[in-house]
């Protein structure tokens, strides 16, 4: 059976480039690269199982002295030819007879480090004569460089004017979709990440691995301080390296797999001396057994350095696991004699313990707990796991297994949260217990608000703060779910006095000040926060303040300082938990939304929905999926939006008050912007008795009544409408917010428009102009201007209507908000004013996506390639390959064209 095939997006986009290239009758030559059992074969399998037509051929090791062999394969032809030029010449009819007016034909040499050098000479015939040609070659080697390769077809492939593709190993999220399609389930982030830096990505080494262990691969990669196994082919083969070594070479090689991937020479060869039952060894039989391992490829050093390393990490492995129980654990004794540093000495003993060893079990349970301390919870789970397995007590058992789970859940890396809560739920009655259940259970409302109870029942915050101090924490954030901001607020402060500097609180801070805003406190809280340093120079709980302070910025309308705040947060935050990134990169991406940075808005959803996904935990960016559902609507992409919303509207259906709201305005801004009132009136329908439950009504998030008084006010049901929209109308005015009151004069002023209240309709869209000169939002400032003018038409004023149509048209062409637009355009040719020429920006950057647009802004704004992957969370890599492809579809080719034409299209 073929692996699977999974992920290659980058090379799979830079293929079609090319084909594309070659469908206008350019002809195009790509060298694809990598090593052996990459997955270069499958990748280009893969692409030219797209196209119509293809010329394909390997070269083959054993016919590489066969002349002509690759070309008679190629053509389908027992034909001989006298010389690389003939055969060239019969290479470049075959090309003409294949091309359509269409389709470009793919010319692909797979395998050619091993191909005949005729073939390989009227390879480079034909490739050079091709001018207008739909033509695309494709060669595919192991390593250009050292490719036994005519020279002249290696500089037509490695000049300038070539697309060069890279095939490495797969990423660790293209690692957990192969592992899906092999029937194993449950590979985390962190072990993907682990199982890839175990086999570098290689898609046939991971497939072995998984087909060879199944689930228990899962257990290995959970296990940090052991190396996961090899896979059997591949460790027979080091085995029989290994055993063709001396005692002194063997017994090295050993000994540092014991140590680990890399190690300090002499501390190898003091563990492996009682091996060979010697008391010391001179320094000459240390390099001589050094050098022949080196010979074997079990081991590599370096002139002038101490360490030396295993060439891979399965080589490493696959000496380690052959290592008999007697054998493995004598070494492990004596490397934790050897090692000097304190918690090293502790694996080792650990690792070395034939039972259970309550001592032992207590000392890594301390180490755990010093690790928590810090926020390595990887690190913690892992000794408090081991501390678990070692105890000997059930009641000890219970107490670190646990505490194994909560830093588990810290670090993203529980994969089945229904098993932990089962395996948990089989312990015996306590507050730890209780608290563990009710946050593996926060997506089912009622039973966490049980558990949490019980847990703070049992629990003595006198003689357990920081338990108790998670528990108000996990109360703080179900309170969040319920929409209740006043208990969010209090419970996320009584976290915060009973433990400051917990750091299994994460996000205390913001939530507290989210609760604040959520309770209609958002601005005596901005007036409390006191002066706050620079992102850079922030500490941790700064940064929870910084994000805490970005987020109340949004909520009073400075989306100016909000988005300042928030990038700034964003951009140092990358050591921090993932669900810190998630909260933050949503956070930003909301208060970008109402700034009209759409654009953005893509870009940090598509980023906080990546971390959610890698970590195992969809639902903590499920307020992304609106934020992009909201874009998506507003610019006519339906399907997309659809897609999101779906995503939401399964998660409502746990009881939570936000995804509830978050699906139905979803679902209403989709319906809205299709022009179906029906639509928007049915999904938000529910709301009004939602509010009575929690505090939806407070201005500052993303409103609804307006916009279910307007859906209502279209349908005649004039009373309805009125219901939805007075009390937010009265709170927005109490409150003082601005954008909240434009949003509700609009809607007001539609509402009596339809009543027939002309004087009333008229007050209504004033006072909404009047709010809209102290607000950012530009797409609200545009539906006013596109209501008003509207109602302005058809009251017979047009040249009134135009000018406030006009404006609306101006705000809505720049945020590329298609629907209204053309709403837009067709008022104001019911207007007699014609369509605007297309603002240069339209014209000029419409075919870039939106983390183009994204990376193309940062580049001209100064920043480097490795600053902008910075900012935008990105690799340096993918930088450089989005700006291959802006410069292709701009048509620039420096960084000077490429501000040129974004200053024309501004």
């Amino acid at each position: 059976m073929d692996v699977p095939f999974v992920g290659r997006g980058d090379c799979l986009a830079l293929l079609a480039q090319a084909r594309e290239g070659a469908r206008d009758g350019r002809p195009r030559r790509v060298l694809v690269e990598g090593p052996a059992g990459i997955g270069k074969t499958a990748l280009v399998r893969r692409f030219l199982g797209e196209g119509p037509a293809v010329l394909y051929a390997a070269g083959e090791e054993a016919e590489s002295a066969l002349d002509f062999g690759l070309l008679e394969r190629l053509l389908g032809t027992r034909a001989r030819w006298p010389d690389a030029h003939a055969a060239g010449a019969a290479l470049l009819e075959a090309l003409d007879e294949a091309q359509t007016e269409r389709a470009p034909v793919a010319l692909a040499v797979d395998d050619a480090q091993w191909a005949d050098q005729p073939s390989l000479q009227a390879l480079a015939f034909a490739v050079r004569r091709l001018r207008a040609d739909r033509v695309l070659v494709l060669l595919v080697v192991r390593d250009a460089a050292e490719a036994r390769l005519p020279e002249g077809l290696r500089r037509l492939f490695t000049e300038d004017d070539a697309v060069r593709v890279r095939v490495d190993g797969l990423a660790p999220a293209d690692l957990r979709r192969l592992a899906g399609a092999l029937g194993v389930r449950g590979l985390t982030a962190r072990a993907a990440a682990r199982l890839h830096a175990h086999t570098a990505g290689n898609p046939l080494y991971a497939r072995a691995l998984l087909e060879q262990e199944g689930d228990g691969l899962l257990d290995a990669l959970a296990e940090p301080d052991v190396a996961p196994p090899a896979p059997r082919s591949f460790t027979a083969l080091v085995l029989a390296r290994l055993a063709a070594c001396s005692p002194a070479a063997d017994a090295l090689v050993c000994a540092a797999s014991v140590l680990g991937a890399h190690c300090v020479l002499t501390d190898a060869w003091e563990v492996a001396a009682a091996d060979l039952l010697a008391a010391d060894h001179e320094d000459a039989e240390v390099l001589t057994a050094l050098e022949e391992a080196a010979s074997a490829g079990l081991l590599t050093e370096a002139p002038g350095d101490p360490v030396i390393r295993f060439p891979h990490p399965l080589v490493h492995a696959a000496v380690y696991h052959q290592l008999g129980p007697s054998r493995r654990g004598a070494l492990h004794l004596r490397a934790a004699r050897t090692v000097g540093d304190p918690a090293q000495r502790l694996r080792h003993r650990a690792l070395a313990a034939p039972g259970p060893d309550p001592g032992l079990a207590a000392e890594l349970a301390t180490l755990g707990r010093g690790f928590a301390a810090t926020g390595a919870w990887h690190n913690a789970a892992g000794q408090l796991s081991a501390a678990a397995r070692l105890s000997g007590d059930t009641a000890r058992y219970e107490r670190y297994t646990l505490e194994a789970v909560e830093c588990a859940l810290l670090a993203g890396d529980v994969p089945d949260v229904g098993e932990a809560a089962e395996r948990i739920a089989r312990f015996a009655p306590g507050g730890w217990r209780s608290y563990l259940l009710g946050r593996l259970s926060l997506y089912d409302l009622e039973r966490a608000e049980e558990l949490l109870t019980d847990a703070w029942r049992r629990c003595d915050p006198a003689a357990e703060p920081r338990l108790a101090a998670r528990i108000a924490g996990q109360f703080a954030a179900l309170h969040g779910s319920m929409a209740h901001g006043g208990e969010m607020a209090e419970w996320a402060g009584l976290a915060l006095r009973l433990a400051p500097d917990d750091t299994a609180t994460d996000l205390i801070r913001y939530l507290r000040l989210s609760g604040l805003a959520l309770n209609g406190e958002a601005v005596p809280a901005l007036a409390a926060l006191g002066p706050l340093p620079d992102p850079v120079l922030a500490g941790p709980a700064e940064l929870e303040e910084l994000l805490g302070r970005g987020t109340l910025r949004a909520w009073t309308g400075d989306l100016t300082g909000a988005v300042r705040d928030l990038r700034g947060v964003l951009g140092v935050c990358r050591d921090r938990a993932a669900s810190f990134r998630v909260v933050c990169a949503t956070a930003l991406a909301s208060a970008e939304y109402r700034a009209g940075h759409w654009d953005d808005v893509v870009v940090h959803t598509g980023l906080a929905l990546s971390l959610a996904d890698d970590t195992d935990q969809p639902h903590i960016a499920l307020y992304c999926r609106l934020l992009a559902a909201l874009v998506h609507s507003a610019r006519g992409a339906f399907e997309e939006a659809r897609a999101h919303a779906r995503v939401n509207r399964d998660y409502a259906a746990g009881g939570h008050v936000h995804p509830t709201l978050w699906a139905a305005l979803a679902e209403a801004q989709l319906a809205r912007a299709e022009g179906r009132p029906e639509g928007v009136a049915l999904a938000l329908g529910p709301l009004p008795g939602l509010a009575a439950r929690g505090d939806l009504l407070e201005p500052g998030g993303i409103p609804w009544s307006d916009l279910l008084a307007e859906a209502r006010a279209a349908l005649g049901d004039d009373k309805g409408a009125e219901q939805a929209l007075a009390p937010y109308e009265t709170l927005a005015a109490r409150r003082g917010h601005r954008t909240a009151m434009l949003a509700a004069a609009r809607a007001r002023g539609v509402l009596e428009a339809g009543r027939g209240d002309a004087g009333a309709a008229e007050r209504a869209f004033r006072a909404g102009l009047e709010h809209a000169a102290h607000v950012e939002a530009p797409f609200d400032r545009a539906l006013l201007h596109l209501a008003y003018g509207s109602f302005l038409r058809r009251a017979g004023r047009r040249t009134r209507a135009g000018e406030q149509l006009t404006r609306a048209r101006d705000l809505l062409a720049r945020l590329g908000a298609a629907p209204d637009l053309a709403r837009c355009e067709r008022e104001l040719a019911a207007c007699g004013v014609g369509p605007a020429e297309r603002e240069p920006r339209v014209r000029g950057t419409d075919g870039l996506t939106a983390q183009e647009l994204a990376v193309a802004r940062l580049v001209i704004s100064g920043l480097t390639n490795r600053q902008v992957a910075r900012e935008l969370v990105i690799s340096v890599k993918t930088v450089e390959y989005h700006l291959g492809r802006i410069f292709t579809k701009l048509g620039v080719d420096s960084r000077t064209r490429l501000t040129a034409v974004l200053a024309d299209a501004s």
